[in-house]
């Protein structure tokens, strides 16, 4: 076989190393991601070789090492949930990994290898992903990528909730609160637990992804002049009752935010905010934050990890590592050598 290929390449001559030239160029432009032909089941969910993402202006391109799993990728893979015009339509709304290249006019300061995290709109499920550098945020150095991929939806979601919706008196009083009670909604109404513990004031901020079926047990539980904000519908959008009714009997704000549709500057605003005010609590320090990490699964099991969510089995984030953090061991072993 050697003698094959040494013989063409001398009867060749520059014509064969042109043609290797292109087909090396050509696969370097290439990469696995999980494509979704038809909605459906997560049997639809396919992982195949696509054209790989170019950074644009002000774009950089990150090699993603881990991304994770948020409840709107199962409503995309349905079909229910379809990306913002211009997005890609690749699943995945948050990512780790390194910065790669550089897009055209980039000012933040960062350079290849550089370990970050970002906030998407689409294409996390896949090797590579071009990001405003905006939406990127630096991983503290304690904490890995499988962990920094379970932070930007959820923690931002989470924050923006809080913060830019929820008013500044009521988040501090949700800090001075601290998870201090919970109810298992599958066996009690936790309406009557939140009126129990509260003395029957109530709840100052509901934070809703489920909708519909709840919305009796909500606005049960909120509190006079307190805030429900809905960023989900889970549990259904028909209403059925006098919402509007009890509602205003407790001079209710019913406030309704989705993250994935925002603009560019909103979203930017809100990274900022993220890392000034709550990055540096995932640092090592008394007070450290860390995300919760139910499972993780290759990207080759995607299906699997759709079944798992969907199951409700999870308890925390489900990560998926692009890269085997084995692989990426040896990677950086090789390159030490």
């Amino acid at each position: 076989m050697h003698h094959i290929l040494h013989t063409g390449r001398f009867l060749r001559g520059n014509s064969y190393q042109t043609a290797r030239h292109k087909c090396c160029s050509s696969f370097a432009k290439m990469m696995r991601a999980v494509c979704v032909d038809v909605p459906g089941g997560p049997e639809n969910l396919l992982l195949r070789t696509v054209s790989r993402p170019q950074p644009k202006g002000g774009e950089v391109l990150i090699k993603v090492h881990a991304t994770a799993l948020n409840r709107a990728d199962l409503l995309q893979r349905r079909g229910l949930y379809p990306p913002p015009p211009g997005e890609s339509d690749i699943i995945g709304l948050e990512v780790a990994g390194t910065v790669d290249t550089l897009g055209p006019g980039v000012k933040g300061g960062w350079r290849p290898a550089d370990r970050v995290m970002a906030l998407l709109s689409g294409g996390g499920y896949a090797e590579y992903v071009s990001v405003p550098e905006e939406l990127l945020m630096p991983i503290p150095p304690n904490l890995t990528l499988c962990q920094a991929a379970a932070i930007p939806e959820a923690w931002l979601t989470a924050f923006q909730l809080l913060v830019f919706i929820g008013s500044p008196e009521k988040l501090k009083m949700a800090e001075s609160l601290g998870a201090a009670v919970g109810f298992n909604y599958k066996e009690e109404s936790f309406a009557q637990g939140v009126h129990d513990f509260t003395g029957g004031k109530g709840a100052n901020v509901i934070l809703d992804c489920i909708g519909g079926c709840n919305w009796e047990q909500n606005v049960s539980s909120l509190a006079t002049d307190g805030r429900w904000v809905l960023y989900g519908t889970m549990g259904g959008r028909a209403v059925e009752g006098d919402l509007q009714g009890r509602l205003l009997s407790k001079r209710g704000h019913l406030l309704c935010s989705l993250l994935r549709s925002r603009s560019l500057q909103y979203k930017a605003d809100l990274v900022k905010a993220f890392s000034h005010r709550v990055l540096p609590c995932f640092s090592d320090q008394p007070v450290s934050l860390r995300p919760v990490i139910d499972s993780t699964f290759n990207l080759e099991d995607i299906a699997e990890a759709h079944r798992h969510m969907e199951a409700n089995k999870n308890t925390g984030k489900i990560v998926i590592n692009v890269i085997p953090p084995n692989q990426e061991t040896q990677r950086l072993t090789a390159a030490v050598i």
